[in-house]
């Protein structure tokens, strides 16, 4: 279980690092429904991470492991399509980067939190989490690394609980800080909001640089072995 859990975890550090969702949920704790759509969105967000990471459970844990215990060949070309997706992605979100001082504007569907109902949040937070390319990448990989691994199903779960749970840093840590400070947690959660619409761009480029080139680090080495 070990293995599993080492190998999920940057994978979860990847799918936590998403700034737009924390902008989202910042949005939606300073609005007049913010003590409860904060926390519908990350009830949300958490049920996208379990129901993806399930089913890719599922389906690699239907293939199994090799003979050997070892994981099978098309895991590693799995994470090898993945990785190279997950350059192209970098590339295109810093080509695409705001230039020359320019503000970058925020989709259209920020503009409306204010009235949004807990249902609407909810299914938001489910939405970014499992269906957002990146996080989709991401959660694949990590239920198919999971699986692969041979462990039992209740350790799988286990596993894969824990990348959840590193998964929703992101949105949880500013949901837990503002019912736990309340308006006192109002100025930070401003000022976070600011920089990571500013850094967007440059966030999400080197996150998703750096967990491409670790799946098509892990592909090349399972391939090779």
């Amino acid at each position: 279980m070990g293995e599993a859990i080492g190998q999920t975890i940057p994978l979860g550090v990847g799918v936590a690092l998403s700034p737009l969702p924390v902008v989202a949920v910042v949005l939606m704790l300073g609005s007049r429904r913010g003590r409860s759509n904060g926390p519908a969105f990350l009830i949300g967000w958490l049920l996208g991470l379990v129901v993806v990471g399930s089913v890719a459970l599922l389906v690699a844990g239907a293939l199994g492991p090799t003979d050997e215990g070892e994981p099978a060949a098309w895991v590693s070309w799995v994470k090898l399509a993945l990785g190279v997706l997950a350059l192209l992605l970098a590339g295109r979100t810093w080509r695409d980067r705001p230039t020359g001082g320019h503000r970058p504007e925020l989709p259209s569907w920020m503009r409306t939190v204010d009235g949004f109902t807990a249902g609407k949040a909810l299914g938001l937070g489910a939405g970014l989490s499992g269906v957002n390319p990146k996080n989709l990448m991401l959660t694949l990989a990590a239920g198919a690394v999971i699986a692969q691994t041979g462990i039992p199903a209740g350790e799988q779960a286990v596993a894969l609980g824990v990348f959840v749970l590193i998964g929703a840093l992101g949105p949880g840590v500013p949901v837990v800080g503002y019912l736990a400070l309340g308006e006192r947690a109002e100025r930070m959660l401003g000022e976070l909001q600011t920089w990571m619409v500013r850094h967007n761009a440059a966030i999400m480029t080197v996150v998703v640089l750096v967990i491409g080139a670790k799946l098509i680090g892990d592909a090349v080495a399972g391939l090779a072995a």
